[in-house]
């Protein structure tokens, strides 16, 4: 864990290289005007630097250091720290120039064009010189600043597939000392098919036109390796300057195609993200939002905004930083949709609520040139305080009264969901499930996972999110748990969707599940191998024993198909419940039937079914689950929720999890026009003004409101 305040540091970037002077003020007038609101709404972080080689290095070998001394020594002055941004994401024009050898492809021979960003092959030697010249030099002048608490090097990295010859060529390499030579390469990988067995690594082709998914899995592992050891350079080169109490990050935007953010944070100090959300009505109570909508950078729901920060606090399994978030509109300029009154507020202690230990805004003032013209800043357009900068300096009293009590929360989990990245890479260009019009939907991966999260959410469970490889990793470089000590942290772990699975990987979660964990199960897992190869033996492959249900046959469903429970049976399903997307064609030989489905066809299958194994028990959903079902699955697998909140409004939710100094901490939302009223469960000190709240009091919500309180 990096060495942080001990308080949530709150900000914004801020580019005063950006900034024009209003009216006849100065640029130094500007600054400190800005400075000084700043420190008015208790603002302790800027993130700054990060977007402006062509600032830094105006021409080749020519550099202009001087021009954010200022802002430095203006932050310190009045006690705002600074996250120093190394600029390697936005290539200078003198750059793409002198060496367009260095133009990222994004098929093979196409080049991408210049003018936005991110538009360079990242590991070219041309743009590595140059790469390590600019951050040596920035480094080395700021590293010393006592503003400085950390780095962050580039921005967003892995937006690109690179397709360069020698990207390809390093994947071949890569590939021959992986596979050692073409014949395991072909036994592996199956290539007798369709006659693509190669005699030499020569014959190897490009993966524009590849539809092997085997050569598409290493493709995808092989990209994301190289964003990887790029951040992994970046942090190296820093850290011969930096102190040893400032953390190196950079901020991970999780939906690009080349990250995978649990080995990109292995070479980093602490975790960084940038969590944007749809405001006004996408943050209504009940979740008006339909199981068919599509998450994507920016998340639309409440149950997908906190399933975003769970995802964040995963990638090292600890609290983490929030380097960009909603300050106003974001998106377009046809997209906007300023928060309501509050909501920021809300979205904040979300966020804090789930491990966050820094909010930081884009940005701190919105610009007046440029593609992200009408992404709204704190400050608006006229450089003036508005409504926007009301509701952050409101927000940053309240985190200055917090203290060190919400600084690296440790969320509580009911419910514990595995991610496979590889599957989901694998499942963007091999959908199992279909778009309403019958096209490939290449958001399958999530369209199985997020229903059984949004399942936990709705029954007020709270939810942690762990990499496969974070409980066992097959291929040895991590030391993992072992089947009983995830026992005691995971009594509840839930498998969606987990399509590539090694062999060890499956051993493991049965011998989970006999040590007394609870395995859920879900569509897919287990049904290939590490190579994306179908298993030979009927799936779950080799959880069918522990199971106690195989299954070879399976269908996807164009519509919902109505299930009941067992009668007599643990599940309580109300009217209406629903299957929906995907039917495995579940066989039992040794296991209870949960959940049936009331279909003629498919009413041969259960939908669910548990069977005990060892001390603990595994739990099979051969079917995407409808919300009705997912609530009653999340009930049931976690009976007893940790939170003592019960019985709350639809619109009220409850988050708990445990301060650095062991006190327990509840936030309390209400994602409603309507105001809520709610019972405290035990006795409860409010945070933010020390109030006593006895058992048993009503606490009052107001409409978009949010009570922090200790017990």
């Amino acid at each position: 864990m990096a060495d942080l305040p001990a308080r949530v540091l709150f900000g914004a970037a801020y580019y005063h290289e950006y900034r024009p002077p209003y009216g006849t003020e100065r640029p130094d007038e500007r600054l400190k005007t800005d400075l000084d609101l700043m420190a008015d709404a208790h603002v302790t972080v800027i993130r700054v630097g990060e977007s402006v080689w062509s600032t830094w290095e105006p021409s080749s070998g020519r550099f202009d250091l001087d021009w954010l001394q200022p802002v430095l020594d203006g932050a310190h002055e009045r006690g705002i720290s600074v996250v120093l941004g190394t600029p390697t994401y936005a290539v200078p024009p003198w750059l793409a120039r002198q060496y367009p050898e260095i133009t990222g492809e994004r098929r093979t021979g196409e080049r991408i064009g210049w003018g936005a960003r991110q538009e360079v092959d990242v590991t070219h030697p041309a743009f590595r010189f140059h790469a390590e010249r600019v951050i040596r030099k920035v480094v080395a002048r700021y590293a010393g600043h006592p503003a400085v608490i950390g780095f962050q090097v580039d921005n967003e990295p892995g937006n690109e597939l690179l397709h360069n010859h020698g990207v390809f060529q390093r994947f071949v390499d890569h590939l021959r000392e992986t596979y050692g030579d073409v014949e395991t390469l072909n036994r592996e990988w199956g290539l007798v098919y369709w006659s693509h067995r190669l005699s030499t690594w020569a014959d190897l082709w490009t993966p524009d036109g590849n539809a092997q998914p085997q050569y598409d899995v290493a493709w995808r592992a092989f990209q994301a390796r190289q964003v990887t050891e790029f951040i992994g350079w970046q942090a190296d080169i820093v850290r011969e300057y930096a102190r040893p109490e400032q953390f190196v990050t950079t901020c991970i935007s999780y939906t690009r195609p080349a990250v995978e953010d649990d080995e990109l944070t292995d070479r980093l100090d602490i975790a960084s993200g940038n969590p944007y959300y749809g405001m006004q009505d996408g943050l209504l109570l009940p979740d008006p939002t339909p199981d068919a909508h599509r998450q994507i950078w920016q998340t639309t729901g409440v149950p997908a905004l906190y399933q975003t920060a769970d995802w964040m606090f995963s990638s090292r399994q600890e609290p983490f930083l929030v380097t960009e978030t909603n300050a106003g509109s974001i998106g377009f300029p046809w997209d906007n949709r300023p928060a309501y009154d509050g909501q920021w507020r809300q979205a904040a202690w979300a966020l804090v609520a789930r491990g966050a230990r820094m909010i930081e805004y884009w940005h701190w003032n919105t610009l007046h040139f440029g593609a992200e013209t009408y992404w709204g800043g704190v400050l608006p357009h006229t450089g003036q305080p508005g409504r926007a900068y009301a509701e952050v300096a409101r927000l940053g009293a309240e985190f200055e009264s917090a203290g060190a009590l919400v600084a690296g929360l440790e969320p509580d989990a009911d419910i514990t969901m595995v991610y496979s990245t590889p599957s989901k890479w694998l499942m963007e260009k091999y959908p199992p499930l279909a778009e309403p019009d019958g096209a490939p939907d290449p958001a399958s991966y999530h369209r199985v996972f997020d229903p059984f999260y949004r399942g936990a959410f709705e029954t007020g469970r709270q939810v942690r999110i762990v990499h496969a490889r974070q409980l066992h990793d097959p291929r040895g470089e991590r030391e993992g748990l072992t089947p009983r000590e995830a026992v005691r942290r995971h009594p509840v772990l839930v498998v969606p969707a987990l399509y590539l699975a090694a062999d060890s990987t499956l051993d493991w979660l049965a011998a989970y599940a006999e040590a007394g964990g609870h395995l859920v199960v879900g569509p897919r897992t287990g049904y290939a191998d590490h190579e994306a190869r179908a298993r030979q033996e009927a799936a779950p492959g080799r959880l069918t024993e522990a199971a106690g249900v195989s299954y070879d046959e399976f269908s996807n469903l164009r519509r919902e198909i109505p299930v009941r429970p067992a009668p007599g049976g643990p599940l309580d399903l109300p009217e209406g419940a629903t299957a929906t997307l995907w039917a495995d064609g579940l066989t039992v030989t040794d296991a209870d039937v949960l959940v049936s489905y009331d279909h003629p066809h498919f009413g041969r299958w259960p939908a669910v079914t548990t069977r005990p194994h060892g001390a603990g028990r595994v739990t099979c959903v051969g079917t995407v689950p409808g919300r009705d079902l997912a609530r009653a699955l999340a009930d049931w697998t976690a009976p007893a929720p940790r939170s003592p909140w019960r019985d709350l409004p639809a619109s009220v939710t409850a988050t708990t999890g445990t301060s650095p100094d062991g006190r327990r901490v509840h936030i309390i939302h209400n994602w409603s026009w309507e105001p809520a009223r709610v019972q405290a469960p035990v006795d409860l000190t409010d945070a933010l003004d020390g109030t006593s709240v006895p058992a048993s009091t009503p606490l009052e919500l107001g409409a978009w409101d949010v009570r922090v309180l200790v017990s």
